[in-house]
């Protein structure tokens, strides 16, 4: 048995950047999600309320999208 060493290191590498960067997009819908509370009860106008609620549901939307398309590919 022979293992192809170049193509684990690229599975491995692809698979460590996505990852990484969707917990960092999940965290940044989060983060904007916590922004919007602690705005509301402040001062805010409400355009910046808006603002992060839509950044938070875009987030979480590109999130839903990328482990759709991931069970996609697993799948077919």
């Amino acid at each position: 048995m022979k293992i192809d060493w170049a193509a684990l290191a690229s599975v491995f590498g692809v698979s460590l950047v996505v990852t990484v960067a969707l917990v960092g997009l999940f965290t940044v819908g989060i983060v904007a999600l916590s922004k919007q509370s602690a705005t509301a009860g402040g001062s805010a106008s409400g355009g910046s309320v808006t603002l992060a609620r839509t950044g938070a549901y875009a987030c979480f939307a590109l999130c839903v999208a990328a482990v759709s398309y991931g069970i996609y590919l697993i799948v077919a």
